[in-house]
Protein backbone atom coordinates (compact mmCIF):
# COMPACT_ATOMS: atom_id res chain seq x y z
CA UNK A 1 0.00 0.00 0.00
CA UNK A 2 1.32 3.42 -0.94
CA UNK A 3 0.48 6.43 1.19
CA UNK A 4 1.23 10.07 0.42
CA UNK A 5 1.63 10.69 4.15
CA UNK A 6 4.19 7.88 4.48
CA UNK A 7 5.94 9.38 1.43
CA UNK A 8 6.17 12.66 3.38
CA UNK A 9 7.52 10.80 6.40
CA UNK A 10 10.15 9.18 4.16
CA UNK A 11 11.11 12.65 2.90
CA UNK A 12 11.62 13.70 6.53
CA UNK A 13 13.70 10.56 7.13
CA UNK A 14 15.90 11.35 4.11
CA UNK A 15 16.39 14.90 5.39
CA UNK A 16 17.38 13.49 8.79
CA UNK A 17 19.94 11.22 7.12
CA UNK A 18 21.36 14.20 5.23
CA UNK A 19 21.91 15.88 8.63
CA UNK A 20 23.70 12.77 9.91
CA UNK A 21 20.76 11.67 12.04
CA UNK A 22 19.26 8.18 12.08
CA UNK A 23 16.78 8.40 9.19
CA UNK A 24 13.39 8.33 10.86
CA UNK A 25 10.60 10.66 9.80
CA UNK A 26 7.09 11.27 11.07
CA UNK A 27 3.99 13.07 9.84
CA UNK A 28 0.97 13.82 12.00
CA UNK A 29 -2.32 14.20 10.15
CA UNK A 30 -5.81 15.30 11.15
CA UNK A 31 -7.77 12.11 10.60
CA UNK A 32 -10.99 13.94 9.71
CA UNK A 33 -9.63 16.44 7.19
CA UNK A 34 -6.36 14.91 6.01
CA UNK A 35 -4.54 18.15 6.83
CA UNK A 36 -0.93 17.76 7.87
CA UNK A 37 -0.57 19.00 11.45
CA UNK A 38 3.19 18.54 11.78
CA UNK A 39 6.13 16.73 10.23
CA UNK A 40 9.58 16.05 11.59
CA UNK A 41 12.70 13.96 11.33
CA UNK A 42 15.05 12.81 14.06
CA UNK A 43 17.16 15.63 15.59
CA UNK A 44 18.79 13.94 18.58
CA UNK A 45 22.34 14.88 17.51
CA UNK A 46 21.51 18.38 16.34
CA UNK A 47 19.64 19.26 19.54
CA UNK A 48 21.77 17.14 21.90
CA UNK A 49 18.47 15.71 23.07
CA UNK A 50 17.91 11.96 23.37
CA UNK A 51 14.15 12.57 23.27
CA UNK A 52 14.21 14.42 19.93
CA UNK A 53 12.78 11.48 18.01
CA UNK A 54 10.71 12.30 14.93
CA UNK A 55 7.49 11.15 16.58
CA UNK A 56 7.98 13.30 19.67
CA UNK A 57 8.93 16.36 17.65
CA UNK A 58 5.80 16.02 15.50
CA UNK A 59 3.55 15.44 18.52
CA UNK A 60 5.06 18.43 20.37
CA UNK A 61 4.59 20.71 17.36
CA UNK A 62 0.99 19.64 16.73
CA UNK A 63 0.03 19.82 20.42
CA UNK A 64 1.54 23.29 20.65
CA UNK A 65 -0.44 24.47 17.63
CA UNK A 66 -3.62 22.88 18.96
CA UNK A 67 -3.09 24.29 22.44
CA UNK A 68 -3.85 20.87 23.87
CA UNK A 69 -1.95 17.83 25.07
CA UNK A 70 -4.58 15.61 23.43
CA UNK A 71 -4.63 14.96 19.69
CA UNK A 72 -7.43 12.39 19.69
CA UNK A 73 -8.37 12.76 16.04
CA UNK A 74 -4.81 12.60 14.72
CA UNK A 75 -3.04 9.85 12.82
CA UNK A 76 0.74 9.36 12.97
CA UNK A 77 2.77 8.08 10.03
CA UNK A 78 6.32 7.09 10.99
CA UNK A 79 9.02 5.29 9.04
CA UNK A 80 10.14 3.00 11.88
CA UNK A 81 8.27 1.11 14.57
CA UNK A 82 8.17 3.44 17.59
CA UNK A 83 10.31 2.82 20.66
CA UNK A 84 8.83 2.60 24.16
CA UNK A 85 9.30 6.34 24.78
CA UNK A 86 7.48 7.27 21.59
CA UNK A 87 4.76 4.67 22.18
CA UNK A 88 4.15 6.27 25.57
CA UNK A 89 3.83 9.70 23.98
CA UNK A 90 1.45 8.31 21.33
CA UNK A 91 -0.72 6.88 24.10
CA UNK A 92 -0.66 10.05 26.23
CA UNK A 93 -1.51 12.20 23.19
CA UNK A 94 -4.46 9.88 22.50
CA UNK A 95 -3.60 9.53 18.82
CA UNK A 96 -6.30 7.82 16.80
CA UNK A 97 -4.12 5.72 14.49
CA UNK A 98 -0.48 4.73 14.15
CA UNK A 99 0.91 3.78 10.76
CA UNK A 100 4.53 2.64 10.66
CA UNK A 101 6.76 1.39 7.87
CA UNK A 102 9.69 -0.77 8.99
CA UNK A 103 9.61 -3.04 12.00
CA UNK A 104 12.35 -2.63 14.60
CA UNK A 105 13.14 -5.94 16.32
CA UNK A 106 15.89 -4.32 18.45
CA UNK A 107 14.27 -1.09 19.62
CA UNK A 108 10.62 -1.25 18.64
CA UNK A 109 7.94 -1.35 21.30
CA UNK A 110 4.78 -1.94 19.27
CA UNK A 111 5.26 -5.39 17.72
CA UNK A 112 8.53 -6.09 19.50
CA UNK A 113 10.08 -5.68 22.94
CA UNK A 114 7.56 -4.52 25.53
CA UNK A 115 4.62 -4.38 23.08
CA UNK A 116 3.58 -1.21 24.84
CA UNK A 117 -0.01 -0.99 23.61
CA UNK A 118 -0.75 -4.54 24.73
CA UNK A 119 0.17 -3.91 28.35
CA UNK A 120 -2.66 -3.72 30.90
CA UNK A 121 -1.20 -0.44 32.18
CA UNK A 122 -1.58 1.23 28.77
CA UNK A 123 -4.56 3.55 29.06
CA UNK A 124 -4.98 4.39 25.36
CA UNK A 125 -4.32 2.18 22.35
CA UNK A 126 -4.39 3.64 18.85
CA UNK A 127 -5.40 1.56 15.88
CA UNK A 128 -2.11 0.17 14.54
CA UNK A 129 -1.12 -0.51 10.94
CA UNK A 130 2.41 -1.75 10.30
CA UNK A 131 4.35 -2.40 7.11
CA UNK A 132 3.18 0.68 5.15
CA UNK A 133 6.10 1.43 2.78
CA UNK A 134 8.27 -1.00 4.72
CA UNK A 135 10.70 -1.83 1.91
CA UNK A 136 11.66 1.78 1.20
CA UNK A 137 12.04 2.65 4.87
CA UNK A 138 14.10 -0.46 5.61
CA UNK A 139 16.42 0.21 2.66
CA UNK A 140 16.95 3.80 3.79
CA UNK A 141 17.90 2.65 7.30
CA UNK A 142 20.10 -0.20 6.04
CA UNK A 143 22.01 2.03 3.62
CA UNK A 144 22.47 4.69 6.30
CA UNK A 145 24.08 2.23 8.71
CA UNK A 146 25.99 0.38 5.96
CA UNK A 147 27.63 3.68 4.94
CA UNK A 148 28.77 4.27 8.52
CA UNK A 149 30.51 0.92 8.97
Amino acid sequence: MNSPFMDMALDEARAAAARGEVPVGAVLVDGATGNVLARAGNRTLELNDPTAHAELLAIRAAAGQAGSQRLSGADLYVTLEPCAMCAGAISFARLRRLYFAASDPKGGAVEHGPRFFGQPTCHHRPEIYGGIGEGRAAELLQSFFRDRR
